[in-house]
């Protein structure tokens, strides 16, 4: 309910004497101008707008088990009984992080998007679960249309290259929250696993392998600690050739999450691993632990595989620690695959027909749950 206050006062009469004022004033004296939405700095117009373009980048990811049209209060998906006979839903939530910050420095929003959805697809896929369908959060002080349809854009894109649908989300304006030109991104995925199909790591045996398979770069963890060295302590700008890098600054922080989607079903399918693990942040160190049964462990050899320069330098910069550099990045390591040392053989064709890079990195041991390396 809005506040309007009579504004009442006296007059002169054409013979310059005082007028007492009518009871009743006017109802133009009454009038007060009127403060809207936009004046507090949400435009709720040009919201409707990118909504319309939103709908048309989320019907493209639709398939037969979308029930509804963006803009419900809920999205509706039903689920294929003959696919899933005995289903389980596994879900995950999560964001970029501070890799936006690159992004609002280099004007760089499509590849955020996949980021997300790539990140969140991988963390239900280790677990055997196929990507159903998706929801994003977008909240910014002023709504930049174009920005947020470039963001949405690329979460369309990612959502129909790994196959589920973005079927709703929500776009936020929240003026005096956020700094002009920033903006905030998270997601939420859902999909199913039979229950007989579930990898959860509990098979998993003293002497399986460990396979590495390659990340892009940081992916989305690490960017507090990445941005601090390379543009505070080495001042370098985002656009700015690094020979050490032999790439850009801002391109070598941009490159996009993996997903692991198609390699995880090659291999699930032939049912040749054990477990496997996501390494986002906290690295091989905190994030392999999370699969292995109590009483072992798992030992890494850091001489199998190559980090990628990025990583070398960023420790070179800030003369950072092995230890800190294990638990904070992935180290060139995107996923690792628990592998029965009977089906390595089988696992590794597998890998080789995909022309996916791999590498042996380690194997389970009797021990801790914890990440040993030599």
């Amino acid at each position: 309910m809005s506040d309007q206050t009579s504004l009442q006062s006296d007059s002169l009469n054409s013979a310059g004497t005082k007028k007492k004022s009518a009871s009743k004033t006017s109802p133009e004296a009454k009038k007060k101008a009127s403060i809207s939405y936009a004046d507090a700095g949400v435009d709720i117009t040009s919201g409707d707008r990118a909504k319309q373009r939103i709908k048309m980048l989320a019907r493209k990811t639709f398939n037969k088990n979308v029930l509804s049209e963006i803009g419900g209060f809920g999205g509706l998906f039903a689920l294929d009984l003959d696919k899933f006979p005995n289903p389980v839903l596994v879900s995950s939530a999560d964001g970029v992080g501070t890799k936006l910050k690159v992004a609002f420095e280099l004007g760089i929003h499509h590849t955020v998007g996949a980021d997300l959805v790539n990140h969140c697809v991988n963390d239900i896929a280790v677990q055997g679960a196929t990507p159903l369908f998706f929801l994003d959060y977008l909240a910014t002080g002023a709504l930049e249309g174009n920005v947020v349809e470039t963001v949405v854009q690329g979460i369309s894109e990612a959502c129909r290259a790994n196959g589920c649908a973005l079927i709703g989300g929500e776009t936020a304006q929240m003026p005096g929250f956020y700094q002009p030109g920033e903006y905030d991104l998270a997601g939420t995925i859902i999909g199913a696993v039979n229950r007989d199909q579930i990898i959860t790591g509990a098979n998993i045996q003293v002497g399986d392998v460990l396979l590495g398979l390659p990340s892009n770069g940081l992916h989305t963890n690490g960017y507090s600690l990445a941005r601090k060295l390379l543009f505070d302590v080495a001042k370098y700008g985002p656009e700015q050739y690094v020979n050490e890098l032999k790439d850009k600054t801002g391109a070598a922080l941009m490159r996009t999450h993996r997903s692991y989607l198609g390699v995880i079903k090659k291999l699930t399918t032939a049912g040749v691993v054990s477990g496997m693990a996501h390494i986002t942040g906290g690295g091989i160190t905190e994030n392999l632990p999370r699969i292995i049964p109590k009483g072992m462990g798992a030992l890494v050899d850091l001489a199998s595989w190559t980090a990628p320069p990025l990583f070398e330098h960023l420790q070179k910069l800030g003369n950072v620690d092995q230890e800190e550099m294990l638990r904070t990045f992935n180290m060139g390591i995107g996923l690792i695959a628990v592998i029965p040392a009977d089906k390595l053989k089988k696992a590794k064709a597998i890998l080789n027909r995909a022309n996916e890079r791999h590498s042996i990195i380690g194997r389970i041991t009797r021990g801790e749950r914890k990440v040993s390396y030599t």
